[in-house]
């Protein structure tokens, strides 16, 4: 049995973009709540509302954040930019070493 108060955490799934236009879909239609798709596909409500807001981003109908492709040119960025920091810290290193050995 379970203590009282903690909940069992549910193991981190992921699901393909598909079946997340699916559920979308499902909710835009307006036949069904957000939380009764959700209850019916064993998702969590939150979850389906944060792909719901996120195909609105994508859409152009919320501009309350980034869209799908602006968050993967940041994340390329970053990758790009800490690449490129580790690359000057080499150079830094490399510099200091052969100004020590021409002395």
């Amino acid at each position: 049995m379970e203590p009282m108060g903690k909940k069992k955490r549910r193991p981190r799934r992921s699901f393909t973009p598909e079946f997340k236009t699916e559920i979308v879909e499902l909710c835009s239609r307006g036949d069904r709540s957000v939380g009764q798709v959700a209850k019916d596909f064993d998702l969590t409500e939150t979850a389906v509302r944060q792909w719901v807001v996120q195909t609105e981003r994508d859409a152009g109908t919320r501009a309350d954040g980034l869209t799908t492709d602006e968050r993967e040119e940041l994340a390329r960025l970053r990758r790009e930019n800490r690449r490129l920091t580790d690359d000057v810290e080499i150079l830094k290193r490399a510099t200091a070493f052969f100004a020590k050995e021409i002395r």
